[in-house]
């Protein structure tokens, strides 16, 4: 892999795109290895349940009868909010004990990064939107299951703002290559540092949460869990183009 003009050599030998993704990942491996076995119990748990809701969903586009009768119905509506509640928390990463919007904005790094990968603008985009649905559906459902507003665990949100912080790079990028840029681009050599600006910088708009990001919060259900953080991500994008142009 090339390193970027004036990246150092020793970085970008040791630091090149995917492997500074990797990287993100075993850092936040680390900080949760004292919650492995329950974040790993709850995947698993997750991925029955969502493949419990195919399944129910597959037999109800068919006209056949769902598996939940009259008496296994109560059972079937805490299989589903398991399954919302688990996607809402970001895969468990929510439950971890401390600085959950934090790691939650690490997930979407890597939510980011996937949708650079098919090399299109078009999928990125759809990718963002749904994502940003995801959130509004799962968040609203999220509020209904704790009995919470916006509950400190639920990070989908920030997990699906992420792209939207990246957007207008992405955007110079195109125009600058002619073509959707690479993930290479973003996570390597002085571009690392740049994507790790954007990064800090969701966090502090998040926290900070300026006029009206915090005001927006008061949308009902998913729709203001969801708002803020798109507005923070708006914010970011635009004082990311003051260095990435």
């Amino acid at each position: 892999m090339n390193a970027s003009p004036g990246s150092s050599p020793l970085l970008a030998s040791v630091i090149g795109g995917w492997e500074a993704v990797f990287l993100v990942v075993l850092i936040l491996t680390w900080f949760c290895a004292r919650r492995l076995p329950e974040l790993w119990s709850g995947m698993k748990r997750g991925i029955e349940e969502f493949q419990r809701a195919v399944r129910e969903v597959t037999h109800e586009i068919r006209g056949e009868e769902v598996s939940c009768e009259v008496g296994r119905e109560d059972d079937c509506n805490a299989r589903r909010d398991e399954l919302s509640l688990w996607l809402a928390q970001g895969f468990d990463v929510g439950r971890i004990p401390f600085a959950t919007g934090t790691f939650g904005s690490l997930v979407g790094v890597l939510w980011f990064a996937s949708l650079l990968v098919p090399g299109s603008l078009w999928l990125y985009v759809i990718g963002m939107l749904l994502g940003l649905a995801a959130s509004v559906k799962y968040c609203g459902e999220a509020e209904r299951i704790l009995g919470e507003q916006d509950p400190g665990s639920v990070v989908l949100d920030e997990i699906a703002a992420i792209p939207i912080c990246f957007l207008p790079w992405v955007l110079v990028e195109l125009w600058r290559l002619n073509s959707m840029p690479p993930v290479e681009l973003f996570l390597s050599g002085n571009s690392l540092w740049k994507a790790i600006g954007v990064y800090v910088l969701f966090r502090v708009f998040d926290i900070w949460k300026p006029w009206p990001v915090r005001q927006i919060q008061n949308l009902p259900g998913g729709w203001g869990v969801t708002a803020d953080d798109v507005l923070a991500a708006f914010y970011v994008g635009l004082v990311s183009l003051f260095f990435v142009l």
